[in-house]
């Protein structure tokens, strides 16, 4: 396994099965802001045009997945958010899910908010039952974002969507799995591992029809 690029709020390492394994590590809670975004869509795009790449693992190295946002970001992410470099928070979401090839995301905790958003970049979802899931934007008064409205729906159905967005719970993985927002679950030391193994399989497949 090799590291791969050099990136703000991430590592990424690539092994020779053709799985890139991408980390976020953004404190305890992984809150992202524009600048870990931006460095995630880059990250993905670098790895879209790799051909020794044919798979990624989405993972935390905080023992949530991720939190939701945070809108205090460092100084270069408010800088970004008015205008320079990096455009808007959307604009990099767009870009995540542009991705072209296969993405296991290791659902090690919990994805509140527009960390749900973010869990949802992934076309599968391997979690443990300590893993939760919440979009609970009602609660503070906001719109769903990250496109929520639109992948959450297409996933679970227009119903449990609802369900979601007007009560904000928090749904327990037991319960995503039977939604259909969790693909499989283990225990939670098994997360990543059975994430890579899942994204194995898929690079295994002939890179073309994936």
């Amino acid at each position: 396994m090799a590291k791969f690029g050099d990136f703000t709020l991430i590592e990424v390492d690539l092994a020779d099965d053709y799985v890139a394994t991408v980390e976020m590590q953004n404190g305890d809670l992984n809150f992202f802001d524009l600048e870990m975004l931006t460095s995630l869509a880059d990250c993905f795009d670098a790895l879209d045009e790799d051909p020794g790449c044919r798979a990624i693992v989405l993972a935390s190295g905080g023992k949530a997945f991720c939190a939701g946002a945070n809108f205090q970001g460092s100084p270069r992410a408010e800088g970004m958010n008015q205008g320079g470099g990096g455009g808007h928070l959307y604009d990099q979401a767009v870009r995540l899910f542009a991705n072209k090839k296969p993405i296991v995301g290791a659902i090690n905790g919990a994805a509140i908010g527009g960390g749900l958003g973010l869990s949802l970049v992934p076309d599968f979802r391997v979690a443990c039952p300590e893993a939760r899931f919440s979009a609970n934007f009602t609660q503070l008064g906001f719109h769903p974002g990250f496109g929520l409205t639109h992948t959450l729906p297409a996933l679970i159905g227009q119903q449990n969507a609802y369900d979601m967005f007007y009560t904000g719970r928090r749904v327990k993985a037991e319960e995503a799995k039977e939604m259909g927002l969790v693909d499989r679950l283990v225990p939670k030391e098994e997360v990543r591992s059975a994430a890579q193994a899942f994204a194995r399989e898929l690079a295994a497949s002939a890179p073309l029809a994936v």
